[in-house]
Order: C-alpha cells, then structure tokens, then sequence
C-alpha cells in the first residue's frame, strides 16, 4: 500500500517513541552478547493472520542499526496461515534482540486490527455495503490503525475531528438544532463533508431537510432503517452505527444502507500471537 508523507511522518514517530520507552538509556540484557556477534533471526505467526505492520518494523530497525537487514516473505494485506514465517532478519545480534519487542508490539498490533477486519467483511461479502472504522482507536497509534483498516479492504471514516463534520447530538443541543448546524458548518468549512447523527425518523428528516451529506442512523431497529432508506431516496448517504456485531451485519446491510461503522474494529482489537526466534 501506498505510505503517504504523513503517514511516514507517523510511522517514524511512532517508532522512535516506543523505542525510547523500551530502551531507554540502554539495553543491559544485549549487552550479554558481544558486539561483534552477527544473527539471523526470523519472524513466524502461531495463528492465521491478515499481516499489516511492515513499514514499522522496517523503521524499527532503521532506527536501530543500519547493517540490519530485513526480508519481507509476504505483503501487508496478505492472509497468512498459523506457523508460517513473515521475515527473515540479518545483522548485528544485539540490535536484533533490542528491537525485538518494539517491532512484535506494532506487527502484532496492526495485524490483529487487519485481521478483525479481514473477518468482519466477510460477513458483508456480495453486498453493497461499505464498512467504515471510526475515531475509537489506540491513542498515537491512529493513522497506523486506519492504515490496517486499509491494508484489510475496509474504509477510513473521517482521520480526526479536522476533515469533517460529524454533527452529534450534544453539537446539535448547542447549535440550535440540526438545520442551524448543518448551516454554519457550511459556512465555517465550505467543501468539507457534513453528516449528521440521528436517533429517529423525524430527525432523518430534518436531516434531509438540511441537505447533510451524510446521515447516521444511530441505534435504529431494522425496519426503522428500511424505512429511512426508503425515506432518503438516494437524497444522502446512510450510515448505521451503535452497538452492532458480527452476527448483524447482513440483516443491516440488507437494508439498504451505504456504510456500517463499528467501533470494535480498531478498539476491541485481539493482537496477533507472534515469535521471534534466532537462528545462530
């Protein structure tokens, strides 16, 4: 996939803040091994995995020691069955078991988010819905996990609270209402995109009234949410959100609606299981 320069920016910060939060002013366990000791290690999966998390341990062991040297077997975005290796590494014995943990922590990270992913579009598979991640992700770690999010054929909602609107009910409280807010939000960023949360189907409309670009259709029963895609009329884009799981996803999608957004697939993360072994 492609690394924007953003996303380099953060991959590198990333890093160099778990490194010194890992090492600090040493690692006194490398210092066992002498200086000069070369290595060659690898990295497997004890269980089937979507890889993501490449571009970290790449940098992770930049950061560390240049003569390390880093062989990817396979592609972020790639599912990978149990047992099988990721990486194969070469170089200095040290720097390889210091940056051990640091690049374990972002590969199994990111992988696990790739994977819950991989699983839960599965159950969208043949339909017309789009799955959507939201803002509920690892403090500093939000451009890596909607990189995942990528990585695994899902979609990036809005990155932060900078590139659109999201107008929720506390903000319509304060402005005045839906239709006052949807105004001075296109007056404050013309061009941004403007949605609008809803509870019911008399909000929907005033939604629609105020042209909103995109609707959330927060905790509705299914027939509700039959009934605001018959409503809509193609007039928005209807997202479904608020408490959904696995099982349903496909009696949500059947409505008819454009998005599904779940907040469980960046926060209620399972890391992948992981090993680095050296081999001499």
């Amino acid at each position: 996939m492609m690394i924007s320069t953003e996303l380099k920016r953060a991959i590198i910060n990333n890093v160099h803040d778990a490194l010194l939060e890992d090492i600090g002013s040493g690692d006194i366990s490398a210092m066992l091994i002498p200086e000069t000791q070369l290595s060659q290690a690898r990295i497997i999966t004890r269980e089937p995995m979507m890889l993501c998390g490449l571009p970290w341990v790449e940098e992770c062991f930049r950061q560390l020691d240049a003569e390390v040297r880093i062989e990817a077997l396979h592609d972020d975005g790639t599912w990978i069955e149990a047992d099988c290796e990721l990486l194969r590494l070469s170089g200095p014995a040290r720097s390889l078991l210091s940056g051990e943990r640091t690049a374990l922590n972002f590969l199994q990270l990111l992988s696990g988010t790739a994977t819950t992913v991989y699983q839960t579009l599965a159950a969208l598979s043949g339909t017309h819905t789009r799955l959507l991640d939201t803002r509920k992700t690892i403090p500093g770690l939000r451009l890596a996990q909607k990189y995942a999010v990528r990585c695994a054929g899902g979609t990036n909602h809005r990155m932060g609270l900078y590139d659109a609107f999201l107008i929720k009910e506390n903000h319509i409280m304060a402005a005045g209402g839906i239709r006052a807010a949807v105004a001075q939000a296109r007056l404050i960023a013309p061009g941004k995109p403007v949605e609008v949360e809803v509870e019911n189907l008399n909000e929907l409309e005033w939604a629609l009234s105020a042209e909103a670009d995109i609707i959330m259709l927060d905790n509705f029963m299914l027939e509700d949410m039959r009934a605001a895609v018959a409503l809509n009329a193609g007039r928005a884009r209807l997202e479904a959100s608020g408490g959904l799981s696995l099982a349903d996803l496909r009696s949500v999608a059947s409505t008819g609606v454009d998005y599904i957004s779940m907040g469980s697939l960046t926060k209620h993360l399972k890391a992948i299981d992981l090993s680095m072994r050296l081999l001499r």
